[in-house]
């Protein structure tokens, strides 16, 4: 079977943007590392650096840029964060664009040589996703514990990346954790999924919409009910965004 020009374009740009994004992952981790004395705000900032890298990075090989709409409802206190996830340029982006966040990742991924252990120094919620009932016990004791120390959570209630029109039951941990944490959700939607897809390597030009909604309170709401707000908002958003036109191409 042929190989078209355009796939090998985007085979070529794809695997620098990877060699950029590990060599940036190789720099960085070492540096959260050495600054485990600094405060934990530090290091997050010097984290950041690889994330703000990687988007950038990404516009340069790949062609895949941004667009915001809606960064008027982001507010200036710690809040759960419930994100569609199509993609692993989310995690990047969220990391890059809103305050400190902890973010729940499987324990294991603590366990890898510098990587690992320059997460652990960021503050996720590390937990074993084989027990269930445990796992989402785990999530909401430390997000509540990390949402008092000021840091933001983050939660993608899919629980798995889900393919561009795909829709998957939303767990209800994130829910939980802000009724019993009295604080409101930030709804994210995007259509990142279009352009960098799940389990894809080959990373398509464009540009991600990325829409914050406004926040939904949690008073007076049981999760059930709140979860599935949030699910409605998300997924009602995404619907309309869709694919979108190739983003401008720059200079070669």
């Amino acid at each position: 079977m042929a190989v078209s020009a355009s796939n090998v374009i985007l085979l070529l740009r794809s695997l620098l943007f990877s060699a950029g994004l590990l060599l940036s992952i190789g720099i960085v981790a070492p540096l959260v590392i050495l600054g485990f004395a600094l405060p934990f705000v530090w290091r997050y900032r010097i984290s950041q650096y690889c994330t703000r890298f990687a988007i950038g990075w990404l516009r340069v090989t790949c062609r895949i840029d941004y667009r915001v709409s809606g960064a008027e409802h982001i507010p200036d206190r710690p809040v759960i964060v419930m994100s569609k996830h199509q993609s692993t340029w989310e995690t990047l982006f969220l990391q890059h664009y809103l305050p400190p966040l902890a973010w729940v990742v499987k324990r294991e991924l603590l366990w890898v040589p510098l990587f690992g252990w320059a997460l652990a120094l960021l503050r996720p919620i590390a937990i074993n996703r084989q027990a269930r009932t445990s796992a989402v016990r785990q999530v909401i004791q430390q997000g509540i514990a990390h949402l008092r120390q000021g840091q933001w959570v983050l939660i993608f209630p899919e629980g798995t990346r889900v393919a561009p029109g795909v829709r998957q039951r939303y767990g209800t941990g994130g829910a939980v954790l802000a009724v019993r944490g009295g604080v409101p959700i930030l709804p994210v939607a995007h259509n990142a999924g279009e352009f960098w897809p799940r389990g894809g390597f080959l990373k398509r030009p464009g540009t991600v919409q990325v829409v914050f909604g406004p926040l939904i309170a949690s008073e007076g709401c049981s999760a059930q009910a709140l979860n599935h707000q949030v699910e409605e908002w998300i997924e009602g958003t995404v619907a309309r965004l869709g694919p979108t036109a190739p983003a401008p191409k720059s200079p070669d």
